[in-house]
C-alpha cells in the first residue's frame, strides 16, 4: 500500500516522480521557483502547490516529508556560505513545521551535495542531524553515485533518511553493490564542463559530469562531450539532459503556449534530482527489511563527517557502504544520446583552450588536440 508524501523543494519533481513510481501519492508540493512551478503545475496536475515555504503556518498530516532543500551556499562550485547561507538555511523552515505536527511524519528524506560533509568541517550535517535527533528522530545517510542506476551522469549526491519509529539504516543503507570496471577505448565519449578548464574540467570517462543549475561563468550551461572519433566538441541536447536525470524528454516544457528558454530549463534539469534514485529509496520505504551491519565504526562528534553515517541519541556511526547500492546496466553514453548533438562554439571553444593550456591541469594530450582541431574546423564553417 502506497504511502501519502508531502514534497518540500520540490524543484521539477525528480524525487516526487521517483516517489510516484514506487506508489506513492502527493499531496503537497512547494517550490518558489516561478518557472519550476509551471512544470510541476503541468506534472502534478491537481496537487496542491505552495509557493512559499515560509509562508506555511503548517503541514497536514501525512507519511513523508521530502526536502531537496537548496544547494547554492553547500555546492563547491556555488556561495559556499554555508548552512547560514540565505538559500540552504531555508532547511531550518522544514524543522519549524516538522515541530508544529501533531502527528510527525514516519519518514523525513533530504537531499543534497556531499560537499556539505566538508565545507565549514560539516557544520551542515550536524545542525540537521542535531534538529532531527531534537525531534526524536534517528537518522542515516548515504553518498549514492546516480551511475549504479544505469544512467551515464556521474552525479554523487547524499540522501539522507530518517524516523521516530522506523530503522532508516535498513532503507539506506542495505545493499553494496560492486562497481562496475568500466571498458573504454580510444574512441570512448568523454564529458567535461567547457566552462572550467582553470582548476578542474568536471571530467567523466563513458559519462557526463554532473548536470547543475549554474557554472563558474556565472550561467546555466550544458557539459561538453569529446567525440574522439570523429574529432569534436559537442554540447547535448535538453532533452537528453532530461533523460540524463531519469525524467521523460519534455519533462520541463512549459504548458499553455509558453516555451521556457533553454538557458532556463538546463538550470532546472541541472537542480533536479535523480529519479532512479528516489524510486529506489520509495520502494525501500514501503518495503524495506532488517538492517544488516556491514560494519560501523562509532565517531566523535568532531570528528570528519564519512560518505555515510548513521546517528541518534547523540551518537554517529560510520557506515561501512559504498556509493553504489545497486548495480544496474548502463549504456555507453554515446548509445544512451537519442537527440542531435550541437557543436560547440568557436567562441566557448576559444574560451576553454585559453584557460587549459594556461592551467597546470595534467590533461591527455590527444583531447588538447582534438580541441584545437574542432576550433579551426569550426573556424572554418563561419
Amino acid at each position: 500500500m502506497g504511502l501519502t508524501t508531502i514534497g518540500l523543494f520540490a524543484g521539477v519533481g525528480g524525487i516526487e516522480r521517483g516517489l510516484e513510481r514506487a506508489g506513492h501519492s502527493n499531496e503537497l508540493l512547494c517550490e518558489i521557483d516561478p518557472s519550476a512551478r509551471k512544470v510541476l503545475e503541468k506534472r502534478f496536475q491537481g496537487v496542491p502547490l505552495i509557493d512559499d515555504i515560509r509562508a506555511l503556518t503548517t503541514l497536514p498530516a501525512t507519511d513523508i516529508v521530502t526536502a531537496g532543500f537548496p544547494c547554492q551556499d553547500l555546492s563547491q562550485a556555488g556561495r559556499t556560505k554555508g548552512i547560514g547561507g540565505a538559500n540552504s538555511g531555508l532547511v531550518k523552515e522544514v524543522f519549524r513545521l516538522l515541530r508544529g505536527m501533531k502527528r510527525k511524519p514516519t519518514w523525513i528524506v533530504l537531499e543534497n551535495v556531499p560537499f556539505m560533509l566538508s565545507l565549514g568541517r560539516g557544520r551542515a550535517m550536524s545542525v540537521i542531524v542535531g534538529a532531527l535527533e531534537e525531534l526524536g528522530y534517528q537518522w542515516a545517510y548515504r553518498t549514492i553515485d546516480s551511475r549504479a542506476f544505469g544512467l551515464p551522469q556521474r552525479r554523487r549526491r547524499i540522501f539522507l533518511v530518517a524516523s521516530r519509529s522506523e530503522d532508516p539504516r535498513a532503507v539506506l543503507l542495505n545493499g553494496m553493490a560492486k562497481v562496475p570496471l568500466f571498458r573504454t577505448s580510444a574512441y570512448t565519449l568523454h564529458g567535461f564542463y567547457w566552462t572550467e578548464g582553470n582548476t578542474g574540467l568536471g571530467w567523466a570517462v563513458n559519462a557526463v559530469p554532473p548536470l547543475k543549475g549554474g557554472s563558474r561563468i556565472g550561467i546555466p550551461s550544458p557539459p561538453a562531450i569529446w567525440l574522439p572519433r570523429k574529432r569534436k566538441l559537442c554540447l547535448p541536447d535538453i532533452r537528453d539532459a532530461e533523460r540524463l536525470q531519469g525524467l521523460p524528454a519534455g519533462w520541463t516544457e512549459w504548458s499553455n503556449g509558453e516555451k521556457a528558454s533553454g538557458r532556463e530549463r538546463w538550470r532546472l534539469v541541472g537542480n533536479a534530482v535523480s529519479v532512479p534514485v528516489a524510486e529506489w529509496i520509495g520502494r525501500r520505504l514501503s518495503d524495506h527489511r532488517d538492517y544488516h551491519e556491514n560494519g560501523a565504526t562509532p565517531l566523535r562528534r568532531s570528528a570528519k563527517w564519512p560518505r555515510a553515517a548513521w546517528g541518534r541519541n547523540g551518537k554517529v556511526y560510520e557506515a561501512m557502504v559504498s556509493e553504489w547500492p545497486v548495480s544496474r546496466r548502463c549504456q555507453s553514453l554515446e548509445s544512451f544520446l537519442e537527440y542531435p548533438l550541437q557543436p560547440l562554439s568557436v567562441k566557448a571553444t576559444a574560451g576553454f583552450l585559453s584557460r587549459i593550456t594556461k592551467s597546470t591541469l595534467n590533461v591527455n594530450k590527444r583531447f588538447i588536440r582534438d580541441v584545437r582541431y574542432h576550433l579551426s574546423q569550426a573556424k572554418m564553417e563561419l
